[in-house]
């Protein structure tokens, strides 16, 4: 049963947070900033309270499936609805396969998953993200972070491997990012004026 609810958690991912919050407010999220349609390019450009807006919805895109895996007692498979679900917040077939990063729905599901993880890296991002700036470089440490903390928490090998697969899949989509900050070129976090 738990497999044939892949499609509806891609599907479920593919839900246009960024984008449908951005144009309540007359903005294509696409057009502007980073252009990236997520939480971070939301918070730049209208303000913070709409790109906080964007994290929960876009995080409750991973923690459904993580929350409909672990009622079906499907420890593994809840990885697999998990990853379904990034994968359709990365690359939407509504979009032409261009969605967001996938720090969010990530973190939605590490909430439900591995809730101490999830406090410990927020903290990391949000302190990197202070620090130097760049959110994109908060989200660059808690990707690497994330295996470490799963694995540090106890859990058995098979799931750090399966958060070292989700935190991979989070550094392929800011590969954009990472040329930017060795160029000194990326954007700030802080909203434009």
């Amino acid at each position: 049963m738990v497999w044939g609810l892949v499609p509806i958690a891609y599907l479920l991912g593919t839900f246009p947070s960024a984008v449908m919050v951005a144009r309540s407010k007359g903005v294509d999220i696409t057009a502007v900033g980073s252009r990236n349609p997520g939480a971070s390019n939301v918070a730049r450009t209208l303000g913070t309270a709409w790109g906080v807006l964007v994290f929960v919805l876009d995080g409750l895109k991973g923690a459904i499936p993580a929350l409909v895996g672990l009622a079906l007692d499907e420890p593994k498979a809840t990885y697999v609805l998990v990853a379904a679900a990034v994968l359709g917040h990365m690359y939407p077939v509504t979009r032409r396969f261009v969605g967001g990063k996938g720090v969010a729905t990530v973190g939605g599901a590490m909430v439900v998953l591995h809730l101490v993880v999830f406090l410990v890296l927020l903290a990391i991002w949000v302190a990197v993200r202070k620090l130097s700036g760049k959110a994109s470089l908060g989200s660059l440490a808690i990707a690497l972070g994330l295996p470490i903390g799963v694995a540090l928490d106890g859990s058995p090998a098979w799931e750090v491997v399966a958060t070292t697969a989700l935190a991979a899949l989070v550094l392929l989509r800011h590969s954009d990012n990472i040329k930017r900050l060795a160029q000194g070129r990326e954007l700030s976090a802080s909203r434009r004026s």
